[in-house]
């Protein structure tokens, strides 16, 4: 009998939870706010599964990755991240001023982990890069100092350039234009600005600058100017001016020169805020980091088509040469 009830308690125990308090293991969720779309895989979000799974998380079995895509369509930013926040996921990762603005406004609980080119201190999402505070952290890197190096290389490579139109979409920061202004005048340059809505409203500003005369455009950084560069590279050769952009993506594609942070990396290294504060860090005390490289792209094939002559001392500064 002995025997027996042994075995009982045996079979019990092995069958019992281990603690007495124990629990099934959650599936954390991630909350992801793309302004692109899903078909093709942007190559950002590529970049940051591959961090999460360099980490040891693997979507649909460790993790599981709710997507909402803005598809470019910045009215719908709101509605999607509230949805999110209404799924109650474990972290919401976004990108571009808008979406981290919404995000912010939806929760003040969830964990926000961005990435952005704006100063996340100067436009208030944060308190400090060492010391955000509250619920968002991630990488920012700040466009008013990327602003001047842009525009240096362009009159570097166009030296007898005299003016310069800026583009850029309504919702992105005023302190875009600002600085970018600022930088323009401070070169000698005249300077068009021109704010653009939908992409209806892409055209007008090419075709403005053309008959003025002008010539050049710089694209100031916006997620929706990413997901639509194909469409700002074709007019840009369309009205034949050169361009310069934020990323590497719009040379890759027919831009005449980028430069500015490599997004990849940045998205990469976001998927590490997200593995410590699943682990229990809290977004507040994670320092908000700055990308480390910045690259110079050039496309020959473009240039030779507007019938530019790339100097020498720029095009041994590109990183990355499309001929």
């Amino acid at each position: 009998m002995r025997l027996i009830g042994l075995a009982v308690v045996l079979t019990l125990s092995a069958l019992a939870p281990v603690g007495a308090n124990a629990q099934p293991t959650k599936t954390p969720r991630i909350g992801f706010l793309g302004a692109g779309n899903a078909v093709p895989v942007p190559s950002q979000l590529e970049a940051f599964r591959e961090g999460l799974r360099e980490l040891g998380w693997i979507e649909s079995q460790t993790l599981t990755i709710e997507y909402r895509w803005i598809e470019g369509s910045p009215q719908r930013v709101p509605a999607l991240a509230a949805d999110l926040v209404r799924l109650n996921v474990d972290v919401l990762v976004v990108t571009g001023s808008q979406a981290i603005r919404a995000a912010k406004e939806a929760t003040a609980s969830i964990p926000i982990v961005f990435v952005v080119l704006v100063d996340p201190v100067a436009a208030g999402f944060v308190k400090s890069f060492a010391r955000p505070g509250g619920n968002l952290t991630g990488l920012a890197s700040q466009f008013d100092e990327l602003s001047t190096k842009q525009l240096q290389l362009v009159k570097e490579t166009l030296p007898k350039l005299t003016s310069i139109a800026l583009l850029q979409r309504v919702e992105s920061p005023s302190s875009f234009l600002k600085a970018a202004e600022t930088a323009a005048r401070g070169l000698g340059f005249s300077v068009r600005s021109f704010k653009v809505g939908g992409p209806v409203e892409y055209e007008s500003p090419f075709r403005a600058a053309q008959s003025e005369r002008i010539g050049a455009i710089q694209v100031l950084p916006s997620p929706y100017f990413n997901v639509h560069r194909r469409q700002l590279i074709e007019l840009a050769a369309k009205y034949r001016l050169p361009a310069i952009y934020e990323f590497k993506d719009h040379v890759q594609d027919g831009g005449l020169m980028s430069y500015g942070p490599d997004i990849n990396p940045m998205f990469r290294r976001a998927a590490s805020y997200v593995d410590r504060i699943l682990k229990g860090a809290k977004p507040g005390d994670l320092p908000v980091e700055r990308p480390s490289t910045f690259e110079l792209a050039i496309n020959l094939k473009t240039a030779k088509a507007l019938g530019l002559m790339i100097p020498q001392s720029v095009l041994g500064r590109a990183d990355h040469v499309i001929d």
